[in-house]
């Protein structure tokens, strides 16, 4: 039975390596860092796991991505009043961050 699946997912991906559909990924070439999920108790990765597969993430990972989007906005943007109200958001933003980042590693 396994090696009925085996073929089935082997086919797949060969079809999908012949659409191209593996080229140009964002981490290509880059080895895969799972030394956060290995630091995390059984019991609890099972549970980040769930939330990621729902959409969910951690805090600090959304706010690493609104700090981002607030960059993005800071580039584009060519109000200084509205600059500036972008600038003092991406500064709490990465003070809310740091925060986080910095109690996590004293709970370790």
């Amino acid at each position: 039975m396994s090696s009925i699946f085996e073929r089935i997912v082997e086919d797949r991906i060969q079809e999908a390596m012949r659409n191209g559909e593996f080229e140009n990924l964002p981490s290509q070439g880059k080895p895969i860092n799972l030394d956060y999920w290995a630091s995390l108790p059984e019991g609890i990765r099972a549970g980040y796991i769930l939330l990621r597969n729902a959409g969910f993430v951690p805090e600090e990972v959304q706010l690493l991505k609104d700090i981002d989007e607030l960059r993005e906005q800071l580039a584009c943007c060519h109000s200084l009043e509205i600059k500036a109200a972008i600038s003092k958001k991406l500064e709490e933003t990465k003070l809310k961050y740091n925060l986080i980042t910095e109690l996590k590693k004293r709970e370790k």
